[in-house]
């Protein structure tokens, strides 16, 4: 994690998750104990019970020191992949449940341009085992919270807070951040965690009892095991955490260079933690912390920056030039994430006013892409963003129009540009005037296919729409807001049967399988009142869904039977 925390503290999103809490208790039950066992030969057995907390040192990991390491082929996790998947998917159906969780595609590509080639370093180098790599969703939320964080979460799922998107400095700075919290789950550190936390179990009961035994001869000294036994196990768990933080931060290291990322974004971005944490965190007491001390991680990052530096080739200036431009996308992503965050009206009208008084100088339009051009695009996107949603239409299409020559030649920024061009049209309640040029056939990034989806619905031209989300949807079967707007192409085309589905894969897709089997049972029920509102294979799709939703709805119900 990010902040200060220890592992499985839950930013505050999650904290109304109440499947979360209950998971992870159902984790960390003690074993059951045989009755019949004599007090003292209770206490001898749980004295002796082996625990180890030693971590090997991992192989092939980036240079530079750190005591955090790899489990061993010895590891016995008590949290199985399995179990980790299962625990993962039920937070992550409340947190789709959750008003704070917001799925931008704009956003959404924008952090998986950057998560993929993560992901792709992390296989390359062995970081990421084969069945993690297949049982595990790699799946990030996107949270309305203005708070400069990122969590790991069981099974494979991240969040990312807005606040930390519009804070960073560029993608290389983000990458820091994911790769990170990526490292967190492949090293599999919240099934480590359980485990050493079950494992200390044994301990706290021996020094419950030892305490027992000794109130009877003295209150003073049953008291002290008492307390000496819980401090000791409450040590032993902020080393771990400590060590599993330096762990991330070094596997996360080689993961983000390995990426083509700067390595030297990491030393930038821990500098702005530090910064962010200075308001709530002195640095006392660093043994009573669960995450190393800001200061000591940046100059572990920084030898290891050095090092890196010392044997990397100087970039070309085609390298430079290809940053500078990712750092103009970047500029107009951040500001993105402020205006979705909800910064309130003041803050907006705010935006604005900065965005009319910048002065793009016709000099900086002809030169390569610079400081300046890279701060006015900022600006100038969230002026136009900001206009929109004060439904101010006319000012945030003058301000577009500043922006364009500065995303010109850029291919990326230029869509970017053109997608809030389309999005303010829309928000204004007008067909976009570019829809009569658009070919859905020919749109390829998850942004363009919803966005001009919408401007296609808006024109009246639904069988395009499904057509090609159908197509979408065959391939990403996991995109909720795809398969919402494929219902409402096929409710425009009054194919009440196939919206239904759609609606209901949109359900399985967030992980609601309840709402989903509802929806799909409705489906059936329309098919069998009207026999000619479906075709035999659309009859046959859904109840084959049905069947395999069915299952799920009865293993979620199980599962919640065991964990209570």
């Amino acid at each position: 994690m990010l902040h200060h925390k220890s592992m499985l503290t839950i930013p505050s999103t999650l904290q109304r998750c109440p499947l979360l809490n209950a998971s992870i208790r159902s984790l960390r039950r003690p074993p059951k104990l045989r009755p019949g066992l004599s007090r003292l030969a209770l206490t001898t057995l749980l004295l002796v019970a082996p625990v180890n907390f030693s971590l090997a040192q991992s192989p092939g990991g980036a240079t530079g020191g750190s005591t955090g390491a790899l489990p061993t082929l010895g590891d016995n996790f008590e949290l199985s992949v399995a179990a980790e998947r299962r625990v993962g998917d039920r937070i992550a159906a409340s947190i789709y449940r959750d008003p704070d969780y917001i799925d931008d595609p704009v956003l959404g590509d924008y952090l998986e341009s950057i998560w993929q080639p993560l992901l792709k370093a992390a296989r390359a180098r062995g970081e990421l085992a084969a069945e993690l790599d297949e049982r595990f969703a790699w799946q990030l939320f996107l949270i309305r919270d203005r708070t400069l964080n990122a969590f790991a979460l069981p099974g494979g799922y991240f969040g990312v807070h807005l606040g930390l998107i519009s804070s960073v400095s560029n993608a290389d700075e983000m990458a820091a951040v994911l790769g990170h919290e990526l490292s967190h789950v492949t090293q599999r550190h919240i099934a480590r965690l359980i485990t050493q936390q079950s494992r200390q179990a044994p301990l706290l009961i021996a020094a419950m009892i030892l305490g027992v035994l000794a109130a009877s001869k003295s209150p003073d000294a049953g008291s002290a095991a008492i307390v000496g036994g819980q401090a000791l196990a409450a040590q032993s768990q902020l080393n771990f955490s400590r060590d599993m933080e330096r762990e991330a931060d070094r596997v996360g290291f080689g993961v983000m260079t390995d990426a083509g990322f700067d390595s030297s974004a990491e030393t930038s971005m821990f500098a702005k933690l530090q910064q962010a944490a200075r308001l709530n965190d002195n640095g006392a007491f660093p043994y009573l912390r669960s995450h190393p001390l800001t200061t000591q991680r940046i100059a572990e990052v920084q030898a290891r920056v050095q090092l890196a530096q010392a044997s990397a080739a100087k970039p070309t200036q085609a390298q430079e030039d290809a940053q500078a431009r990712a750092h103009l996308l970047h500029a107009m992503m951040a500001a993105r994430a402020r205006i979705l965050a909800a910064p309130g009206v003041d803050a907006l009208r705010t935006m604005v006013v900065e965005a009319q008084g910048a002065v793009v100088l016709p000099q900086a339009l002809a030169s390569p892409v610079s400081a300046a051009n890279i701060h006015d695009a900022g600006i100038l996107y969230a002026g136009a963003f900001a206009a929109a949603q004060l439904r101010d239409f006319a000012t945030a299409r003058s301000l577009l129009a500043r922006l364009r020559p500065l995303a010109s030649g850029i291919a990326r920024a230029n869509q970017t540009v053109d997608l809030l061009a389309v999005e303010v049209d829309l928000m204004a309640g007008v067909v976009p005037p570019t829809v009569s040029s658009v070919n859905m056939a020919k749109t390829s990034s998850r942004a363009e296919v919803l966005i001009q989806a919408r401007s296609m619905l808006a024109a009246q031209r639904a069988p395009e729409v499904s057509n090609r989300l159908q197509t979408w949807v065959t391939a990403h079967p996991k995109d909720a807001l795809a398969w919402q707007l494929l219902s409402q192409a096929y409710g425009n085309q009054n194919q009440a049967v196939r919206a239904i589905r759609a609606d209901a894969e949109s359900r399985v897709a967030q992980l609601d399988y309840a709402a989903a089997l509802d929806r799909l049972k409705a489906a059936q029920a329309l098919i069998r009142s009207d026999p000619a509102s479906a075709d035999y294979v659309e009859g046959s799709i859904i109840d084959a869904r049905t069947r395999q939703v069915e299952l799920l709805v009865k293993e979620q119900a199980l599962q919640d039977k065991v964990d209570h």
